[in-house]
């Protein structure tokens, strides 16, 4: 369990980056968790196919939190092909409780613990799901 909670995943946390509302956004999308009660919405500004700015706003537990500011602080300046990459490889990462070949995952790795709690995968990847949904109806 002591590798679950640790130090990156606990400062994300405690200390959420881009954590809030967007005053110039273009798009927000909700995304839940029915099971335990996590929510989020995400707040992005896209523009010419990139992701200007990101941030989140939410309540759940410590991995969901985490994740989405991981998330915020991973994706922000990417472009939309370069997201889509980037949620593929989250996947691996936390299906397979192991980084993808080739690319680092940065303080994303620190949630490699939760393969192991099946329970858990879907606080993890709510962010990324959410994510996700936001692309389908992101300007290009």
């Amino acid at each position: 369990m002591n590798d679950l909670y640790s130090d990156i995943l606990l400062d994300h946390y405690r200390l959420p980056r881009n954590k809030g509302k967007l005053a110039d956004e273009t798009l927000s999308v909700e995304g839940k968790n029915p099971l335990c009660g996590d929510e989020l919405i995400l707040h992005l500004k896209v523009q010419d196919g990139k992701i200007q700015d990101i941030a989140f706003e939410g309540t759940g537990c410590a991995i969901s939190m985490a994740s989405a500011s991981m998330l915020t602080e991973d994706l922000k300046g990417r472009t939309l092909e370069e997201v889509r990459r980037r949620i593929d490889q989250f996947r691996v990462l936390i299906r397979e409780g192991k980084e993808p070949e080739g690319e680092s995952m940065d303080d994303i790795t620190s949630l490699i613990g939760v393969a192991q709690l099946p329970v858990r995968v879907k606080c993890a990847t709510l962010p990324w799901t959410t994510m996700e949904e936001a692309l389908k109806s992101a300007p290009k």
